[in-house]
Parts: C-alpha cells; sequence; structure tokens
C-alpha cells in the first residue's frame, strides 16, 4: 500500500474506530497529581507515533527482514489520526461518551470457609442422590463461610484516566476488575457504592451494558474463523448508525479493521485461522491481540483488561501499552489494566496505580508516587527491580526488603496493616478529596451524562429500540450471527467432507441393506424399518451439543460486550445449519428411498424430505436447549443417554401406543420423533397397497404341506395388520390404523406440531441464555485428604519450613548431581520437509553448558530458541540434524534421554494426581532400580521443600483455572524432572511465561540455586527484566533463520554482553535493560536494527566465536581423559523392570479415573438409566408373540453399550496419551505398561457398569433365571462392555484428536448394528452383506448368544389378538384342514376338533423364532468365544497403534 493510500485512509476512518469515542482535551486540574501531563504529553505522544509507525511498518512487509534493515518508514500516525477525527466528529455535532467511575466501600464476597477434598466416584454418587438438599444449599443457604474477596475498597478513575491493578497471583486482581466493570454474576454478593459517571450498575445492565466491559485472560475463540473474520463479526454488531458525510457501514468497518491490525501489528495474520489446541492457527502472542482487538472493537466507556498481556513479549507488550495511552487520551474511556511483569516503559504509561494484598487495597493513588509511598513505609528501595515488581514484592513476605535500620516490626507487613498505614497517609485523603469532588460534580452538573446518554442513543441503529442495551436491532445481530456460524461451517473442512462422507456411506449401507423391499406382506415390517432409519437420521443433529457446550465462553463474553441477544444466536444457528442440513438430508434420502424401492413419486419423496427436516430441526433446537440448561457436558450427555433412549423407545416403531404401560405412554405424546415417525409411515403407506403372501397367510404350503391354494382363499387368513379375510390386498392405510394406530390425515398435522416443538424449543433455549447464568470453574485448590504417612510428613514439612523462615537452618541442595559432566555441541543445523521443500531451522549453532552454570537461550520469536532446546534434549521425531551434540567428548547413549530432565513450556501433568503423587511418580520410574523406596520418596520430599510447594504437597495439580495456579504448576513441573535426580543436564523452556514478575524471580532464584549445586541448567527464557536477566552466567543469543548473535559470558552487571555490544557498534545505555537492548540491537523487536551489518555476519567474524570453538574442542579433551561409567544399570534405556513399570502406570491410571467421577459416573448413570428406561417399557414380559419380540429387542439395546461408552472413553484415552508423549520421551515407561494400564484402569467401572447394565435390565422385564443361560448373558454383557471399552482405545490410538475419533464412531455403530440382524434378519440380507458382513459383525455373536439362550424352552401363548382365526372347508374339523401345515410349520392349534373359527399360534416354542433367523443354541459358546477374540484384537491394535502412532511431531 502506498504511503499516499495510508494517509487517504487516515482521513476517511470513523474517529470512534469502534475503540472509544472521541472528546475534546480536558484540563488538567494541577490538584490531579495522579494524571499525565498535557504538557509533558506531546514528547511521548512524539515517542508513540514512532513506534506504531514502526509496528506498522513491520507487518506491511512481511516479505522484507526486519534484522537486515529492509525496511523503510511509514506514515501512519496514530496520535495524529485519532486526533484528526475527533475534532471532525465535533464540527459535525457528534456526542462524546465519557464515563468516569468511582467506587466506595466496595466489597466482593465469594464462596469461602471450606477446605476443598478432592471428589471421588463415591462422592458423585451420593450428590446424586442428595441432589435436591445441594441444589437447596448452592442455591438458597450455601457452603461455608462467605469471604471477602475483596474488602472496602475506595477510588476514582475520570475519563481518560488509566490504572494500573497489581497484585500477586490470586490477591483479587481480577475480582476489582470483573466487579468494577459490572460483572457480578459469578459472585454471592457485591456491596458498596459503584457509579459510572452517575449512572448506577443496575442502569448500566439494564441499558448500557455494552458501555462497561471486561476483557478476560484467557484467549477463546472460534478456531475455524480468520482473524479479519472475527473481528469483522465484532464490528459488524458495533457498527454505529450515525457515521461522517459520505461513509457507509460497510465503509466504516473496513476501515476501522484496517487500523486495528495496523495499531496491534496483526495485517500478516488478517486471513490466518485464529486457531486453538487442536486447530492451527496465529500464535498464542497474536491469538492474545485479537482478543484486545475485539474488545477495543465495542468502542466501549469503560474498559477492564485482565493480564491483557499474557503470551506478548516486551517489545509488543510496551506497543499495546502505548496503543492504549493514546486510546484513552483521545477517546477518555476510564481504563484498568492488571499485568504481569510490566517493564518500566509500560509503568509509565499509567495515571494511577492499585496495589491489592490479600484482597485488601494498601494503595491507591499517582503512579509516579507509589514507590516513594512503600520506601516511606520501611521498605528498603531496590533501584535495579522495575517499579511494578518492586510494589509487588513488598506484598510478599518472603520477598519484600526493610531498608537499612528499619526495625522490621515497625513496618506494617500484612494486608492489614498494609491497609491501615494506606489510610492514614496523605495520599489517601488526597484521593478521598479526589473521589468526593467527583460525586460533587455529578450531583451539580449533569451536562456530561446526558451527552452519554444522547451518544449512546445516536450510536444505535434502525430497528434497536431506544432502551435497548444493544447498537443493532435484533434482525441485524441474526444477519450477522448467521453469517459467522455459515463460515465456522464452511471453514471446517475436514468435518463437513468427513460428516458429508459418512451420510453417503450411511444411505448405501442403508439402502443396499433394505434394497428394493416388496410391495407385499414380507415387506411391511422393513419398510417401516427403513422409513425408521431416515427419521433416525435427523439424529445427527447430537452434535449440537458439544458444540454448544464448547461455545458457551465465546458466548458469555460477546453478551457482556453487548453485541448480541443470546436469543440471536440460537436463530442465527439454526438458519446457518439449515443449507447444510438440506444437502445432507437429501443426499442421505435420495439414495436411501430410490434403492429401498419406497414409493415413487415427487410428493411421496419431497413429504419424507419435509418431515425428516422438520424432525432435524426439532431435534437440533432440542440438543441446544439441553447443552444451554446443563452446567457442563457430563450432566448434558447423562441427560441426553436418557432422553434418546426414550425417544427411541416411545418413537412408536419399536412398541405401538396401545401396547406401552400406561403410567409411561405419556412420553409417546411429547416424543418429537413419534410424531416424525408417524407422518412418515402415513405418507409412505398411504400411497401404497400390500399384497399378502408367503409367510403371512395362515395355512399355507411348506415343507411337506403342498394342499393349500397358492393364493389366499376364503380358508386362509392373512396375518398381516389391516387384512380382511379372503382378500389377498391389504390397504397401507389399514396397515397402518391397525398395526400403528396411524392416520393419514394426520400428516401436517404431525409435520405442523414438529414446527411446533422447534420453535417452542428455541424460545426456551433463548429465556435460559438469558436468566441461567452459567459462571466459570472457581479457581480453587482442592486436596487429597491426609493419611498417617502423609500427616506425618506434612508436619515435618512445616516445621522445616518455618525453621528455613526464622534462618534457623539453611535449605540443603547439595547432592542433586553426583557426577559433573561436560555438554558441547557444534556446527548444529536442523531442517525440516515443508511443501515445495526444505526449511532451515538452525543454522550452524555452536555452544557449550558446564556443570554449575545457568545458561540462557535468548532471541526474538521464531528465532529457534525452543527448536534448538529440543534439538539438544533429543526430543524431535522429525527432521534431519547435522553437526555433534557430545557428553564428555563422547556420542550420546540410549541413557541420555533419562539422564536429562526437560521442564517443558506446557506445563502437562496427570491433573488428578497431587503434587506429591507426580513427584513420587517420576522418582519411582527414573531414579535407578537400586535406590530403596524410603530413599526416592525421602528425596521428593526434600525438592517439595526446595522448591515452596509444602503448602500444596496434597494439593490435585489440576488444570488451568481449577487447581493450581500458573506459578505453583510451573514449580510442580520443575519438581517432576528434578526428583529424576538428572546427572547431566537440566533443560527448562520459557519457565517465566505467565508469570507475574515476582514468581519469575523466585523461578529463577532457583534454577541460580540448582546451579550453585552443580545442575548443569540450560534455559529458555522470554525477555527478563534486568534483575532477572543478571543471575544467568552465559548467554546464546539467536535470530531468525536459527543463526547465532552472540554466545559467551554475560558478566557482572552485563559488562561483558554490553562490551561486545558496544564494540560492534551498539552502546547500551546505562539506564537500559540489556536484555531488551540486544534485541532491539539486532532488529528483533519492532525497531531497526542498529549498524549496517547482520549482527549473524558479525558473530562469526568475531574473536569470541573463534573462541568458543577453541573451549568446546577443549572441553572435550578433558571429558575423554575422564573415565567412562561402567555402571551397566546407567546404560539402560529405562530405569525400571517393565513389570515395575505396569504397576505404577496402573495404579496411576486407576486413582486417576477414581478422582474423575465426572467421566466414571456419567458411565454408571448411562448404563443405568438406559437399562432402566428399556426395562419399565418392557416391565414383566409375558410369553405372547408380542413379547417375544419384545425381548428381542431389549437384547439388541445390549448393543447400544457401546455407543455410549467409545464416546466417552475415546477423550480419556487420548487425553492420556498427551500425558505419556511427554512421560515417554524422558523415558518413564514404555508404551505397552501405557496401553495396558489404561485398559487396567477402565476394568473396575466396566465391571460396576456391566453389572448395573445387566441387572436392571434383566430381572424388571422377567427374562429367563435359568442358572445356565443367566450366567452365559452375563458373560455376554461383561465381554460386550470390555469390547466396547477396548474398541474406543483402539479408535483413541489410531486417530490424532478427539474429533477425528467421533467422526469415526457413527460409521462404524451403524454398522454393527444395521448387520447384527435385528434391523433385517440375517436370511433377508442381500446376498452380498449376507455372505461376510452379518458373520463378521461382532454384534452379530452378541445377538446371537443371548437371543437363543433366553429363548430356548420359552413357551409361547398367543392372546387373543395374536391368534390367527379362520375357517376350515365344509366337512372339515381345523386339525384336518391345517394339521398338515402345523405338523410342518410348527406352532399351535389350540381348537383342532373344531369345524369353524380355527385358532392357530405361530409359535409354541421360543426356539422356533431364532431358528427361523439361522442361529443356533448349541453356538451360544462359540459366540462368547468369537466376542473375546475381538476384545482381544482391539486391545492388540490399541498396543500397536500406541507404539507405532504417537502423533507427537516436534
Amino acid at each position: 500500500m502506498s504511503d499516499e493510500k495510508d494517509l487517504q485512509t487516515a482521513s476517511t476512518v470513523s474517529d470512534e474506530t469502534q475503540i472509544n469515542p472521541a472528546s475534546p482535551p480536558v484540563e488538567t486540574d494541577s490538584e490531579n497529581e495522579g494524571k499525565v501531563d498535557v504538557a509533558n504529553a506531546a514528547s511521548q505522544f512524539e515517542q508513540l507515533r514512532h513506534s506504531l509507525s514502526r509496528i506498522s511498518t513491520i507487518h506491511k512487509t512481511a516479505s522484507r527482514d526486519v534484522e537486515k534493515g529492509d525496511v523503510t518508514p511509514d506514515e501512519f500516525d496514530l496520535l495524529a489520526y485519532m486526533q484528526d477525527r475527533a475534532q471532525r466528529r465535533d464540527a459535525h455535532g457528534f456526542k462524546r461518551k465519557h464515563l468516569g467511575v468511582a467506587w466506595r466501600g466496595l466489597s466482593v464476597k465469594g464462596a469461602g470457609g471450606l477446605k476443598l477434598w478432592i471428589r471421588t466416584f463415591p462422592n458423585a454418587v451420593s450428590e446424586f442422590f442428595m441432589f435436591p438438599l445441594i441444589f437447596y444449599m448452592k442455591h438458597f443457604k450455601g457452603f461455608g463461610t462467605p469471604k471477602y474477596l475483596i474488602e472496602d475498597f475506595n477510588g476514582v478513575a475520570r475519563p481518560g484516566e488509566m490504572v494500573l491493578v497489581l497484585g500477586r497471583p490470586g490477591s483479587g486482581c481480577s475480582t476489582f476488575l470483573k466487579s468494577v466493570a459490572n460483572q457480578r454474576d459469578t459472585y454471592l454478593g457485591v456491596e458498596g457504592d459503584v457509579t459510572y459517571g452517575g449512572i448506577t450498575p443496575e442502569d448500566i445492565s439494564k441499558h448500557f451494558k455494552g458501555e462497561v466491559v471486561y476483557n478476560p485472560e484467557d484467549d477463546v475463540h472460534f478456531a475455524t474463523l480468520t482473524v479479519a473474520q472475527t473481528l469483522r463479526f465484532a464490528l459488524s454488531t458495533k457498527t454505529p448508525g450515525k457515521h461522517l458525510p459520505g461513509e457507509t457501514n460497510g465503509d466504516f468497518r473496513e476501515q476501522v479493521l484496517d487500523t486495528l491490525f495496523r495499531m496491534l501489528g496483526i495485517a500478516h495474520t488478517k486471513n490466518t485461522k485464529v486457531g486453538n489446541a487442536f486447530v492451527r492457527g496465529v500464535s498464542g502472542g497474536e491469538r492474545k491481540r485479537v482478543s484486545i482487538a475485539e474488545m477495543m472493537a465495542n468502542s466501549a466507556s469503560v474498559c477492564s483488561w485482565d493480564n491483557s498481556t499474557r503470551g506478548l513479549d516486551a517489545s509488543t507488550a510496551l506497543d499495546y501499552a502505548r496503543s492504549l495511552r493514546v486510546l484513552t487520551d483521545v477517546f477518555k474511556p476510564a481504563t484498568f489494566v492488571s499485568l504481569y511483569q510490566a517493564g518500566e516503559g509500560i509503568y509509565d504509561q499509567f495515571d494511577k496505580v492499585l496495589v491489592i494484598d490479600e484482597g485488601r487495597q494498601i494503595y491507591f493513588g499517582p503512579a509516579k508516587e507509589a514507590r516513594q509511598y512503600f520506601m516511606s513505609l520501611g521498605y528498603a528501595d531496590l533501584p535495579r527491580q522495575t517499579t511494578a515488581d518492586y510494589l509487588t514484592g513488598c506484598t510478599d513476605p518472603n520477598e519484600r526488603q526493610y531498608a537499612t535500620g528499619v526495625d522490621p516490626e515497625t513496618v506494617p507487613s500484612t494486608p492489614q496493616a498494609l491497609e491501615a498505614a494506606y489510610r492514614s497517609s496523605a495520599i489517601y485523603t488526597q484521593v478521598e478529596k479526589e473521589r468526593e469532588a467527583y460525586y460533587a460534580e455529578l450531583a451539580a452538573e449533569d451536562a456530561a451524562r446526558q451527552n452519554f446518554i444522547s451518544a449512546v442513543r445516536d450510536d444505535k441503529r434502525k430497528g434497536a429500540g431506544k432502551k435497548s442495551i444493544y447498537t443493532t436491532s435484533f434482525f441485524t445481530q441474526v444477519k450477522a450471527l448467521t453469517i459467522r456460524q455459515f463460515q465456522i461451517k464452511m471453514q471446517d473442512r475436514l468435518g463437513l467432507i468427513v460428516s458429508f462422507l459418512t451420510g453417503i456411506v450411511v444411505a448405501l449401507i442403508t439402502g443396499s441393506l433394505f434394497y428394493m423391499l416388496p410391495k407385499s406382506s414380507a415387506g411391511a415390517f422393513t419398510r417401516g424399518g427403513v422409513l425408521f432409519m431416515c427419521i433416525l437420521y435427523a439424529f445427527m443433529a447430537f452434535a449440537e451439543l458439544p458444540n454448544q457446550m464448547q461455545g458457551r465462553p465465546i458466548m458469555v463474553r460477546q453478551t457482556g460486550y453487548a453485541q448480541y441477544h443470546p436469543a440471536a444466536l440460537t436463530v442465527g444457528a439454526t438458519l446457518a445449519d439449515a443449507p447444510f442440513a438440506f444437502v445432507q438430508i437429501f443426499t442421505f434420502l435420495i439414495i436411501v428411498y430410490f434403492m429401498a424401492g419406497l414409493y415413487v413419486s415427487a410428493g411421496a419423496f419431497f413429504t419424507l424430505y419435509a418431515i425428516v427436516v422438520a424432525g432435524f430441526f426439532s431435534l437440533s433446537s432440542f440438543f441446544r436447549l439441553l447443552g444451554t440448561m446443563c452446567e457442563s457436558y457430563d450432566v448434558a450427555a447423562r441427560l441426553a443417554s436418557f432422553l434418546i433412549t426414550s425417544f427411541i423407545l416411545y418413537s412408536g416403531y419399536l412398541i405401538p401406543v396401545y401396547n406401552m404401560k400406561r403410567w409411561l405412554f405419556w412420553i409417546y405424546y411429547i416424543n418429537p420423533v413419534n410424531y416424525a415417525f408417524s407422518a412418515a409411515m402415513a405418507n409412505e403407506f398411504g400411497r401404497i397397497d400390500l399384497t399378502c403372501d408367503g409367510t403371512y397367510v395362515v395355512p399355507h404350503n411348506v415343507g411337506s404341506a403342498t394342499k393349500y391354494p397358492t393364493t389366499i382363499g376364503p380358508n386362509q387368513v392373512c396375518t398381516l395388520f389391516g387384512a380382511v379375510a379372503g382378500t389377498p390386498i391389504v390397504r397401507g392405510v389399514d396397515y397402518i390404523r391397525e398395526g400403528y394406530q396411524y392416520k393419514v390425515g394426520d400428516i401436517w398435522f404431525h409435520f405442523g406440531l414438529l414446527i411446533v416443538f422447534f420453535v417452542g424449543f428455541v424460545v426456551l433455549q433463548g429465556f435460559c441464555i438469558v436468566y441461567l447464568k452459567s459462571g466459570g470453574i472457581p479457581g480453587i485448590n482442592v486436596f487429597a485428604k491426609e493419611n498417617k504417612e502423609t500427616k506425618a510428613l506434612n508436619e515435618e514439612l512445616q516445621k522445616n519450613k518455618k525453621a528455613v523462615r526464622a534462618g534457623e537452618v539453611e535449605q540443603e541442595i547439595e547432592g542433586l548431581v553426583e557426577g559433573r559432566r561436560v555438554f558441547t555441541f557444534e556446527d548444529l543445523t536442523y531442517t525440516v520437509p515443508v511443501s515445495g521443500g526444505k526449511l532451515q531451522l538452525l543454522d550452524h549453532v555452536y555452544g557449550y553448558s558446564k556443570p554449575g552454570t545457568l545458561t540462557a537461550l535468548m532471541g526474538a520469536s521464531g528465532a529457534g530458541k525452543t527448536t534448538l532446546l529440543d534439538v539438544l534434549a533429543n526430543r524431535k521425531t522429525i527432521g534431519v540434524i547435522d553437526g555433534s551434540v557430545l557428553v564428555d567428548g563422547r556420542k550420546l547413549g540410549v541413557e541420555f534421554q533419562r539422564g536429562t530432565a526437560y521442564v517443558e513450556q506446557q506445563d502437562v501433568h496427570e491433573y488428578t494426581a497431587t503434587v506429591r503423587e507426580a513427584m513420587r511418580f517420576s522418582a519411582y520410574l527414573r531414579q535407578p532400580a537400586h535406590v530403596s523406596k524410603a530413599e526416592k520418596d525421602a528425596y521428593v520430599e526434600e525438592i517439595i521443600a526446595l522448591l515452596e510447594l509444602e503448602d500444596f504437597a496434597d494439593a490435585m495439580i489440576g488444570f488451568p483455572g481449577f487447581g493450581l495456579d500458573v506459578e505453583a504448576r510451573k514449580r510442580v513441573t520443575i519438581g517432576v524432572e528434578l526428583a529424576a535426580k538428572p546427572q547431566l543436564l537440566l533443560f527448562l523452556d520459557e519457565p517465566t511465561s505467565g508469570l507475574d514478575g515476582q514468581s519469575a524471580y523466585n523461578i529463577v532464584r532457583f534454577l541460580k540455586k540448582l546451579a550453585a549445586a552443580g545442575q548443569n541448567i540450560i534455559c529458555t527464557i522470554h525477555q527478563p527484566n534486568a534483575l532477572l536477566f543478571e543471575n544467568f552466567d552465559r548467554l546464546l543469543l539467536l535470530k531468525r533463520g536459527g543463526r547465532t548473535v552472540y554466545f559467551g559470558d554475560i558478566g557482572k552487571d552485563c559488562n561483558v554482553l554490553r562490551s561486545y555490544l558496544a564494540r560492534n557498534g551498539a552502546e547500551c545505555p546505562l539506564d537500559a535493560n540489556p536484555a531488551e537492548f540486544m534485541l532491539e540491537a539486532i532488529g528483533a523487536g519492532s525497531r531497526r536494527r542498529i549498524g549496517d551489518k547482520d549482527w549473524a555476519d558479525i558473530w562469526l567474524d568475531s574473536p569470541e566465536h573463534a573462541e568458543v570453538k577453541a573451549e568446546i574442542v577443549r572441553l572435550k579433551e578433558e571429558g575423554l581423559a575422564r573415565p567412562e561409567s561402567t555402571d551397566p544399570e546407567m546404560k539402560r534405556e529405562y530405569a525400571t523392570s517393565f513389570q515395575t513399570q505396569l504397576n505404577l502406570v496402573a495404579r496411576r491410571t486407576m486413582l486417576a479415573f477414581y478422582r474423575n467421577p465426572d467421566y466414571t459416573f456419567t458411565r454408571l448413570f448411562i448404563h443405568a438409566a438406559v437399562a432402566l428406561c428399556v426395562s419399565l417399557t418392557f416391565l414383566n414380559l409375558n410369553g405372547s408373540v408380542a413379547s417375544l419380540q419384545y425381548r428381542v429387542f431389549a437384547i439388541f439395546f445390549v448393543s447400544i453399550i457401546p455407543a455410549i461408552i467409545m464416546s466417552t472413553v475415546e477423550p480419556m484415552f487420548i487425553m492420556g496419551r498427551n500425558t505419556f508423549i511427554r512421560e515417554a520421551s524422558s523415558k518413564m515407561y514404555n508404551t505397552y505398561a501405557f496401553s495396558l494400564g489404561q485398559l487396567l484402569g477402565e476394568s473396575p467401572y466396566s465391571i460396576l457398569c456391566a453389572v448395573t447394565f445387566f441387572l436392571l435390565l434383566y430381572y424388571p422385564m422377567g427374562f429367563n433365571f435359568e442358572s445356565v443361560t443367566f450366567q452365559l448373558r452375563q458373560k455376554m454383557v461383561l465381554v460386550t462392555e470390555f469390547f466396547a471399552v477396548t474398541l474406543g482405545q483402539a479408535i483413541g490410538a489410531l486417530c490424532p484428536d478427539f474429533y477425528t475419533a467421533a467422526m469415526v464412531n457413527p460409521l462404524l455403530l451403524i454398522m454393527f448394528s444395521s448387520f447384527c440382524g435385528v434391523t433385517i434378519p440375517g436370511p433377508s440380507m442381500p446376498y452380498f452383506w449376507r455372505e461376510w458382513m452379518w458373520p463378521l459383525d461382532p454384534f452379530t455373536r452378541l445377538i446371537s448368544g443371548m437371543v437363543t439362550t433366553e429363548l430356548h424352552g420359552l413357551t409361547i401363548t398367543c392372546t387373543a389378538s395374536e391368534l390367527s382365526v379362520f375357517d376350515p372347508p365344509a366337512g372339515q374339523t381345523c386339525l384336518d384342514w391345517a394339521g398338515d401345515y402345523v405338523t410342518a410349520a410348527g406352532g399351535t392349534l389350540l381348537n383342532g376338533s373344531a369345524t369353524s373359527g380355527c385358532q392357530y399360534c405361530q409359535y409354541s416354542m421360543g426356539d422356533q423364532f431364532y431358528e427361523g433367523l439361522q442361529l443356533s443354541f448349541d453356538t451360544r459358546w462359540r459366540d462368547l468365544g468369537i466376542l473375546i477374540a475381538f476384545t482381544v484384537f482391539n486391545a492388540l491394535v490399541t498396543v500397536v497403534a500406541s507404539r507405532l502412532l504417537r502423533y507427537s511431531k516436534r
């Protein structure tokens, strides 16, 4: 883009920029000492203009190499651009949107007063039965004593002020940011007075919700949308109705989008997917900037930003803070920001700072006076520490230091004492005066509030109500949401392709299975079966349930921004789904319809199509409603399993309404599937007549009986529903009326009811979204209950902790490393394959690491830091590595990975384990086998003490948002690696990322202790402050492309590094952070590099580079001179035997399942719910023919078990595999231990679920209690349970992720269910399927074994309605006429001597039923054996696939 075009764009973008409203300059009151002085702002803004110009330049010239200096200046000036737009809006009479915030006595209550224990499986069972009491306590009484999360806060932020919120993790920063942004739903109560420019919080919620917003720390977006699509959607819901002359809505959105891209430096990501953990997309830092841009697009007047620089490097974070400064000064919002590791440049952007200590406000006032205030209390000045870190450090008992000569007893140190000291200070008095003055201004002058209200109304577009909280109309919201949902669907190409292909394959299988059904009695029931399959296809709508649950966090955030009404999301999602559903259903039906030979006419086909579509939309809206109502997916899955089973059972197909239990048949009338099926049946059978022939004619020629007419005569009867005596034709209308009580005239009435269900579910969902608040999981710690051993260990830890704090003892850190060996690497290159060729990521890197030293590995994003660490740690699985990596001059052996520790950037753990358990697991498996368990346990206790995790030894690790916080989890990751007692090296990948400044310093300080004890450490670190940086002994600095810029000592006060940079033209200022300066000097940040020559080339020509090479040669010689270890145990790949590995892994897996009650209880509940639903439906079956069929249907529901289990087992297996991949890289245990451990962990719950399912199904229905067959069927159910578990694990092992596994399931299950002989009997299948698929289907063995053992020897007694009644020819008795038929066909002739009204029952024993299906009682044990063989095969597939397919490319 040319400079001229840039300036033209800048002159046409709206000044609102959908970031914040414009306002005239506000004069600075001399009393407001915390505000930025306008007189001094020019230089700051000038610096910002250049900084933002650099950002714009870098991202506009993506093809150029910044580090080579190939950049030209850009003319985009953010400040001038914003000010110009503000002035033009003023000139055109636009109102201003300004809100200040004042708070008095602000306190927030949360749940507290209880030490929470880890939930286990028994807890989930008891919670289920105590649900009413728990619900009452939760909503009306509460648990424990509420505690104040923040207490009695006071302050004011005027329009145009920026407030920095500081505090240690858990101190209450997020609570304050949420409460000041009017986000109160997740708390028990909010007390005190908060005013937004004279508007109450209640009025803000009712009328101005989108003007006060909160940006959460987590970056959750729709992964398949591009960055531009994500931001366009936000803008489409926030585009104001009033523009400058000549501006259209579309122009406005694109211009604002371009401004956001320029300002945040993400223009190069415009057409890249946002991505997430499973979908490749933008980087974490870029995703954070997308979140920032989304919030800026809201044009809010009060903005709370929660740790919004997480994942950004120091340079980008500073640019972001400066951008906020410009926006705040020009548009005058009240801005609140919490940041971690805020550098001095960032701190200087703020007017005021709020410091929080354990929920207490210990400082609020001018940012420039905060440091001096804490020094005045008696705290030592630490000039080399950034102000933000210094202020936070004063709240940390372990880190704060007292001024020389000051008695610590006289210095306020507790939160209460610090609060009291602040309230007695002059700064507090000044702030109180300012706040009261602000209140007085609001009371005396109402113009600002009225201007705000007018400006908000002016922003509303046509159709949006004046009192609405939304900028756009409901219709516009629906339109925007429909477009977004459509884009999400279209861009999930894999999901679309798989779903369409699955539908086609299922259609082909179904159509071929029911190929060209005859219009005769033989095709009557199967014709109903194919129609039922068509209706069941609508259950693909079940996918809406997980989609609804996954999209909830995004919906909560965006409705908090007032981007759209929650109900609009429901409508938009439905409209977006429609085109895909129309095409998928049409494709499925057109294949099945004509292959099955259904009635050929356009009217019949499109009527069925309309019915299935209506059924799909009613079910999709139902599953969305379920996802909205339930707090978690596990609860939703429990309900869905019960309801889906009920929908199928009470659809009218498996059991007619007149045979349903009177106390359950009401389910039939509230079941949308019933109305869809009845309409489909009426549509088909209302158009055809059936010919009665074959076995449906009684009596007929069979076997030796050949005397009967071939066409139905006056002395024969048709047994088909609706048949008329002596007539071979049965009207379809009569068939469905007598057999199902369906009426042809009800087709469109039932279609209308489906539409009513759809509308009703949509309305209910909209209601639930609005009125059912869904808060997130609280960030709390839960603990394992102490036993005798852990209680004694914890007491000892606390005792030692107090002694260390009191200075009575020193923490011993000796004995970590027994043998000290040197690590060298030289001429390292690493190349990976990419489309179109190869990409070199490391370019001839040299270096070494000595025992007792701490080496920093640094560089800009994309420089190859983690890549190099992976190569050095021997963790790479793809690509080509050249060069040498040696230990004591020798090549790496199989024991290298076991002898090194690698603290990865992602803290991957078995989240249900406690801290002590995780470290012990590592010690048991990675320390040599000859070390006793007692020694390993004692060593783990030492590591817990060294890492200062005494208070969390029995705490569950958890996952982000639940369990340990970021810092503690990082300490655990380090502890797990140290517990292995690594004798060679300790690698760490960005151990300080995501931590606050104090926590980062604690981690590095601990690493320094380890190095002093002899540990050899190499660590990547992300832009440390000067104090942090100086803890490292040596630096390896990389630039993009993996080229070395510097390797050598850092020196005291970084003098060695400073000297090298200065000698080559980059003089580091004394007050600058060398870690930041060196990156800027080489052009790694947003600035152009210093000098004309590439710094990598400078390094290659330097004497230091030659010295490094010479030192590597010397170190190798020294290493080779040392004797090599001859201990054979140290040469083994794994430290322990396979038996030990399997024992430990299986025990941990069992404990993990025990502590994952949502998973285990959900499985049990679904088994129990399905079994009860079936058994109560078919309660106390008798010996009738109908009950005979119902027994088979009930047994068929045993085959539902795999569908239940697979979808839950697969995610657990894949999550377990993710943990295994991390642990296997350290050679903790092998693949066989992992896969068998997973199976053993599932076993107790599989047995419990199988027994529960069997008993609840078997006894209520009155099945055969003969002991031998009872035991066989019990074994069948148990083996089926294990078959399902092993099949789910096998699919999980074969698939790379959850989504792929979920796509495989439906096809497998449909094939298994279709070919087992229940949907259509085996002998009736087309020859192709009958010859191979029927006998190969595992469910065939299940059905065969279960059905034959249940029906064997069962006496059948027909009810009156089931008897075939016919008259014999004149002069003959019933026996004379039908005796030959009965002898040949079987069954019972009840009145053989009668001369009229012959009563024939087609079955006398249950054996007759299954013999006609080519099943045999004699093969029952063979069937069980084959099912066991299938299960063993699944387990073998799991083991082999786990070994060969780890899907861990790195």
